[in-house]
């Protein structure tokens, strides 16, 4: 019902009422002067008037209902609103409020009734409070603000408070206020505020410099300036670029190599990000490293560019590399000439210890006094050549050109080796030597030849170093589960804790120098540089009169393949050819004089082979095609074609690309040796020449022969 609605309703109900009283009240005098016509009107009339009150009874009941249920929706509505609403007389005391004010609170609307407002907001917000509410009532105008109240556990909750002034029934000014909680959107703010602040601390103290740029394009999408929408303090110092906010790019460097621009162009256009170090030829030839990447959706043209001037490291770089590139050129020149100093005391060595040997094994044996002396020439030159092999051991390993081939090494197969290697000189000077019998499957982590070379190193000292009638012996243990140590145990005169100090000094013989033995002193510090390559470790342990133990360790590790050979199993002899009946054609091509004599007396000693020789290249690739030899030798280093290129040549033709080709030279670095076997040399034997290792090559380069046949002499 409306206000107009409830205020008709009395007076149509005071009036019926008044009509029928007047008419009720009539004396019955009166009424029985009336004529029966007028008491009929007058019956009539009040019968209407009756029902017209009745009516109007009935309206005023639905009415009164209606206002009963408008009133009970309202209140359902005041309650249930997501919006906390209370009623404030004009002192600030709630009168009346719905149950989210209370619910925001964490009160009962009981609770807050008669309670000033004010108890419930944050003092820090007072003020703010008591400003609006006066300004409210001066002007009766709605007012809004922020500010916290306090909730009944104590916690703050952030709210949005609306106000309006209206006047109750007894026409008093009342406040009607609503409270929204925004404490959500407040924390959401105040994190977006701090991030804010932690990006804008972050953007100006970084050493980096970091720049926001709009890529700008011409019609066909080419990249041709940039703009700086926000730039920080490091970006100014790096690039030099002041106050650059808003300018372009050009506006500074007008002549910017485009390079620039199609790289931050592509980060815009793709959105993949980029990184990449460029000069900024420009900007005084700085160099920078840059990382770029696209701000926004597929329509930005926006980039953010980190980027850090790198012109101090370019410069040690560029000094680094120069001192690399300088002393790669050195360790070359190094190596060149320990090649170059090897070939040339080979050379002579070759032809030295090459004769003294057809000496010892000629025919007719050469007299006491003979030998003596062939004795004195071999053991000299093997001297030499043993120190000529430790010097450039040590500089090959020291320069960083020996990398050694780790892999698993059967551990009994390396100790049966250095057995037949070292057992004839231990026999030979009466010491007993003593070798396990590896029966476990154990395989350790090593470069096999450089193992060898180790423990051989060891025996040979273990047996020079000795007393007479003394003995060695070899002792294999594993040491926990990854490791296994092998021992060189001797019977010798031992190290006392000084001189084992200086035991791995190269030249340092320890005083030895001028006893029976002879040693260059290099021999242990070749055998500790190589241990220690393959990942190994190597000590001592010696007492003055008892002898000393040299020990290795090396990783353990399984085998990658199975041995077709049984551990500790010597490899069976292959059973003797039957001896041809013709020579097999050998070529040497060699232009030292000295050298080809020598091999020509070597092979005059084999009846079952023919020498055929030449002095160059060239003139050996010709008999080698005419004459088709079962084996050539080489010597690598020959005037104009090399032995390298023969030897190529010779591959390359169908009609002598079967032939095995030995290289001979006096170039026994490393690295000489495994390119000459890439290229396709069957053997490598280095001068001076060994007569047992030149049979051995020959005799398996002659099983390559198409009739297989062999037929071995002695030299």
């Amino acid at each position: 019902m409306t206000a107009r609605e409830s205020q008709v309703a009395p007076w149509l109900r005071e009036k019926a009422e008044a009509r029928l009283e007047s008419k009720a009240t009539m004396a019955p005098d009166d009424v029985a002067a009336l004529s029966p016509e007028a008491a009929r009107r007058l019956l009539h009339e009040l019968q209407v008037h009756q029902i017209e009150l009745e009516m109007q009874n009935e309206e005023l009941r639905e009415s009164q209902a209606a206002l009963e249920g408008a009133r009970a929706r309202y209140f359902d509505l005041y309650d249930l609103a997501p919006v906390g609403y209370c009623t404030l007389n004009d002192v600030g005391l709630i009168m009346q409020a719905n149950l989210c004010a209370a619910s925001l609170l964490g009160l009962s609307a009981t609770e807050l009734l008669k309670k000033p407002l004010t108890r419930f907001i944050h003092r820090e917000d007072a003020d703010r409070y008591y400003l609006h509410r006066r300004k409210l009532i001066e002007s009766e105008k709605a007012q809004a603000c922020e500010l916290r109240m306090i909730r009944k556990d104590g916690h703050p909750v952030w709210v949005h408070l609306a106000a309006t002034t209206a006047r109750n029934e007894a026409g008093a000014l009342e406040l009607r206020v609503a409270l929204s909680d925004i404490t959500e959107r407040k924390q959401v703010e105040a994190a977006l505020r701090e991030s804010g602040e932690r990006y804008r601390d972050l953007f100006n103290s970084i050493d980096e410099g970091f720049c926001v740029i709009e890529m700008l394009f011409d019609e066909a999408l080419k990249p041709v300036d940039y703009r700086f929408l926000e730039v920080n303090p490091s970006f100014e110092a790096q690039s030099g670029l002041r106050a650059a906010t808003g300018k372009r790019m050009l506006e500074f460097a007008p002549h910017l190599e485009s390079s620039w621009f199609e790289k931050y162009g592509r980060v815009a256009l793709t959105g993949e990000p980029m990184r990449f170090s460029d000069e900024a030829r420009e900007l005084n030839n700085r160099w920078f490293d840059v990382y770029a990447f696209r701000i926004g959706g597929p329509e930005s043209r926006k980039v953010a560019v980190i980027f850090s001037d790198s012109t101090e490291r370019k410069d040690v770089e560029s000094k680094l590399n120069a001192a690399k590139l300088a002393a790669e050129k050195a360790n070359r020149a190094k190596t060149e000439f320990l090649s170059s100093m090897s070939h040339e005391l080979r050379t002579p060595l070759n032809a030295i210890l090459g004769f003294a040997q057809l000496l010892e094994a000629g025919t007719p044996a050469p007299t006491g006094s003979q030998k003596g002396s062939v004795d004195q020439i071999l053991k000299a030159g093997w001297y030499l050549l043993e120190l000529i092999n430790g010097i450039l051991d040590l500089a090959t390993i020291e320069s960083g050109e020996v990398v050694p081939s780790n892999e698993p090494v059967a551990l009994a197969r390396v100790i049966l080796e250095c057995r037949a290697m070292i057992e004839p000189q231990a026999h030979k000077r009466g010491i007993g030597i003593e070798f396990p019998s590896v029966e476990a499957p154990w395989f350790v982590l090593a470069d096999r030849t450089r193992l060898i070379q180790v423990l051989v190193n060891l025996l040979s000292n273990a047996v020079k170093y000795n007393r007479p009638g003394g003995a060695v012996k070899v002792e294999c243990a594993p040491k926990g589960a990854s490791a296994m140590r092998i021992s060189v145990r001797d019977t010798g005169p031992g190290l006392t804790p000084e001189l084992i100090t200086h035991l791995f000094e190269p030249f340092n013989r320890l005083g030895r120098e001028a006893g029976p033995e002879e040693g260059t002193g290099i021999g242990l510090v070749v055998t500790k540089r190589l241990v220690e390559l393959m990942g190994g470790s190597i000590g001592v342990e010696s007492t003055v009169g008892s002898g000393s133990v040299f020990w290795i360790e090396l990783g353990l590790t399984k085998p990658t393949r199975v041995e077709s050979t049984a551990l500790g199993e010597p490899p069976r002899a292959e059973p003797a050819k039957p001896e041809g009946t013709l020579p097999r054609t050998l070529l040497y091509v060699e232009d030292n004089p000295a050298n080809l004599e020598l091999v020509e007396e070597i092979i005059a000693r084999r009846p079952d082979l023919r020498l055929l020789t030449a002095i160059d290249g060239n003139r050996g690739i010709e008999i080698a095609r005419s004459r088709q030899p079962e084996v050539v030798l080489m010597d690598v280093n020959l005037p104009g074609l090399s032995g390298i290129d023969a030897m190529t040549i010779l591959r390359a033709d169908a009609a002598t690309a079967r032939i095995p080709v030995i290289a001979i030279s006096a170039n026994a670095m490393p690295d000489d040796i495994e390119r000459a076997l890439l290229a396709g040399f069957f053997r490598y034997i280095t001068k001076p020449i060994r007569l047992n290792d030149l049979v051995e090559a020959l005799d398996a380069a002659l099983d390559l022969a198409p009739d297989g046949s062999k037929t071995s002499g002695v030299m």
